[in-house]
């Protein structure tokens, strides 16, 4: 009859049709951890951000360390400062927010890697870096990088702490230094970021 609604056959999806259309779960769900994996290669590569001008937050003043217990190249001594993990190196070469000492530099950062928030630590050795951290540096930056061994980023000291392997996109916090007399002061820090997980 005109007019008369009548309703459109229901599809049933049955048994066979499902069998015969199975191959399309494995199918999407590799195109898609393949297309994720490439997403998060892409970002991690070429997500990683410079460190820029240093921009230090006040924060009570802390005695780090003697000057002393500072001399010699590469040197190294860890501390608290505002709640956090830090180092501060003797190196060999100026870096945004370094602190000039005779004819060398003082830097310091904080140790909480900015992937996911674990410390990092001073690898000196380079062969130790192309080991444990799957990272060789490039001939010109054969010196002690920052590496985390949780996610295994590296972190370059001499770079102003900007990461250059792994996960972490963002450079290490920077703590502002200050030389009191024969004793090195922290008197500002960088804030921490949200972690890039």
């Amino acid at each position: 009859m005109p007019g008369d609604p009548t309703p459109a056959p229901v599809r049933r999806l049955t048994r066979r049709a499902l069998l015969d259309r199975w191959w399309l779960i494995p199918v999407a769900g590799t195109a898609g951890a393949f297309g994720y994996m490439g997403w998060y290669a892409t970002r991690v590569m070429t997500g990683k951000r410079t460190a820029g001008t240093p921009d230090f937050r006040a924060a009570p003043p802390a005695r780090v360390a003697a000057l002393s217990n500072l001399s010699g190249e590469w040197a190294e001594r860890t501390f608290t400062y505002a709640g956090r993990p830090c180092t501060v190196l003797r190196v060999p070469q100026d870096v945004p927010g370094a602190l000039p000492d005779g004819g060398s530099f003082l830097i310091a950062y904080s140790r909480v890697c900015t992937h996911l928030g674990c410390n990092v630590n001073l690898v000196r050795d380079p062969e130790i870096l192309a080991f444990a951290f799957n990272y060789r540096p490039p001939r010109d930056e054969q010196h002690p990088q920052l590496g985390c061994r949780c996610h295994y980023s590296v972190f370059d000291p001499l770079r102003a702490g900007e990461a250059v392997f792994g996960k972490a996109l963002l450079p290490l916090p920077r703590v502002q230094l200050q030389r009191r007399g024969a004793d090195l002061w922290a008197t500002g820090i960088e804030p921490a970021p949200d972690f890039t997980g």
